[in-house]
């Protein structure tokens, strides 16, 4: 079997309306899907990490970088051309777009191992070690309003992500350091005393902002405060899980071992949240994880995207082993965007319905179990919604 052509496939539509977080605001929402087809007619499916312009840009990479290192090669040879395709592009891009773009295609390459074993994902990784996966919501997105008009809107989302049946939910903040407060207080008080919340900052605070906020979050018993400072500033990381009792999250802007290598042993994260989508994919991934728990640094995904990065974070979290295990062990969840998402909703031929499986199954999701990622996207849907560069 070869590698006979990758495709990939920019999706984008007007979303309903505006919405943002600390670094910018946005208006439309975009997908970015690998095809890799093969001789023997099987298709992999996968996803790159990066939104607008960034998913055009990784188009390139993907069709004319990537596609003509890889053509014929065997698509079961996973590490062999994960490795072959990042040796040339070091001098080029250890991390960034070049990292997304692999992602895609490495997903996608999986995705062709368990359709051809006539196995799930999870099943080559190693087996499930769970079945479902519990999912928390994520919403209170800014918008161009008030900050009293935020903490109207906060304190009322907070409390219908709660009454959907997700068992946590996440905000962002980016207002500015007192702002950021108050609406982390509405959140608390939308959901109530006895439920978990997080707070995601996209890394838009000064270390010493980042302690004013994190502290509040101490008072207001937040589960983790994500992303609190740039991803670059790791004395700033130590600095902060040292000094606050709240836990300490991040790693999605993250790529490869090497770096989350040195992440690890600066001790900064609480909290582990590698994306697949952008790190490497899910050979890489799988290394990180482990490294991860050699740290015994628990992980949480982060997922951003359509239904496929979806489905891949599903078999991944079946596969990952408790961390470190007894008769209650610590558990990972699944991380839902509750906001307007075509690409994740009505993208598969059959959908995955999170919220549904929310709702119904006490705030978990079950893991497809169908060959590799176990499931299929609609080729007319995508038809629909691609744009050309």
């Amino acid at each position: 079997m070869k590698i006979t052509a990758i495709k990939s496939h920019v999706l984008q539509y007007d979303m309903p309306e505006e919405l943002g977080y600390s670094q910018q605001y946005y208006a439309k929402r975009s997908a970015h899907l690998v095809e890799v087809q093969t001789s023997e007619g099987i298709t992999g499916w996968g996803e790159c990490f990066g939104p607008g312009n960034v998913a055009l840009a990784n188009k390139c990479i993907v069709e004319k970088v990537i596609q003509p290192l890889v053509l014929d090669d065997d698509p079961l040879d996973r590490d062999v051309i994960w490795h072959k395709v990042y040796n040339l592009l070091r001098d080029h891009g250890q991390k960034g777009m070049p990292m997304q773009a692999l992602s895609g295609v490495d997903i996608a390459l999986w995705d062709i191992a368990g359709k051809l074993a006539g196995l799930p994902i999870h099943k080559l990784i190693g087996g499930a070690h769970r079945s479902s996966v519990q999912a928390y919501g994520y919403g209170m997105m800014l918008k161009r309003e008030s900050v009293d008009e935020h903490v109207a809107r906060f304190t009322d989302e907070a409390a219908r992500i709660r009454e959907q049946g997700f068992v946590a939910t996440k905000m962002k903040t980016g207002l500015g350091a007192r702002d950021d407060v108050r609406l982390c207080e509405a959140v608390r008080q939308g959901v109530g005393e006895d439920f978990r919340f997080m707070v995601d900052a996209n890394h838009c605070y000064t270390t010493s902002d980042a302690f004013y906020v994190g502290r509040a979050l101490e008072e207001l018993d937040a589960y983790w405060f994500e992303e609190p400072v740039a991803p670059e500033d790791h004395d700033g990381y130590r600095e902060l899980r040292a000094g606050l009792k709240v836990n300490i999250s991040g790693g999605e802007a993250e790529f490869g071992r090497w770096g989350w290598r040195a992440i690890l042993e600066n001790r900064g994260l609480d909290i582990a949240q590698p994306e697949v989508c952008a790190l490497g994919g899910i050979s890489e991934y799988l290394k990180i994880m482990a490294l991860c728990h050699a740290h015994f640094t628990p992980v949480i995904n982060h997922v951003w995207g359509s239904a496929i990065a979806v489905a891949t974070n599903l078999q991944l979290l079946a596969a990952m082993p408790p961390m470190p295990g007894g008769l209650h062990p610590w558990e990972p969840m699944l991380e839902f965007d509750t906001t307007d998402n075509r690409f994740r909703d009505e993208l598969l031929v059959e959908s995955l319905d999170i919220q549904e499986q929310v709702r119904r199954q006490d705030g978990h999701v079950s893991i497809p179990d169908g060959p590799g990622l176990g499931v299929e996207p609609d080729a007319d849907f995508i038809r629909h919604y691609e744009i050309d560069l």
